[in-house]
């Protein structure tokens, strides 16, 4: 096995011949030369087209490595496109509003600890005496009463000599 390297980064068995990932890449992108750049699929066939012997999960790693190099900053993808970085670019500017430009302070300045979240409590009077606790207020519990059970006794029977049913009588 001396043509025969093992690659780190996958633990696969590499022809010596073939380059590594991110140069066939790049080469390709350079080769393919589109002004908006070039999509996965004409990179892969420009990389099937050029090296014959490559591995049977050539995709997986095409994908893998597009995405490590588009982490990396050695590509960049606009509108599923690839291309090269423009040296001349600004700086891409992240997500949200930018933070506000830090003002040195001047020597000797004390800085407070932020303010906490929600209203600040309403401050107590030291010299007041202390609320006593009432625990029986009115001596009716809160909310709404329990209903009644109904007794025989005391509801009048009705006219025609039949219960009514609960709820809203049906219309005749």
């Amino acid at each position: 096995m001396a043509t025969e390297e093992t690659n780190n980064t996958q633990g696969l068995p590499q022809q010596s011949s073939l380059p590594d990932y991110p140069q066939m890449i790049l080469e390709a992108i350079e080769a393919l030369n589109e002004k908006a750049g070039s999509n996965k699929s004409a990179i892969a066939k420009h990389i099937e087209s050029t090296h014959s012997d490559l591995p049977a999960a050539q995709s997986t790693l095409l994908s893998h490595h597009l995405n490590k190099m588009k982490q990396s900053g050695q590509i960049v993808m606009l509108k599923n496109n690839y291309s090269k970085p423009d040296p001349n670019a600004p700086p891409k500017r992240g997500r949200g509003r930018p933070p506000k430009p830090k003002v040195p302070l001047p020597p000797g300045t004390v800085v407070s600890p932020p303010r906490p979240r929600g209203r600040p409590p309403k401050p107590k009077d030291p010299f007041a005496p202390p609320k006593p606790k009432t625990s029986i207020g009115t001596g009716r519990p809160r909310g709404r009463p329990p209903k009644k059970a109904k007794t025989g006794s005391i509801t009048a029977p009705s006219p025609t000599g039949v219960k009514r049913g609960r709820g809203r009588p049906p219309k005749v």
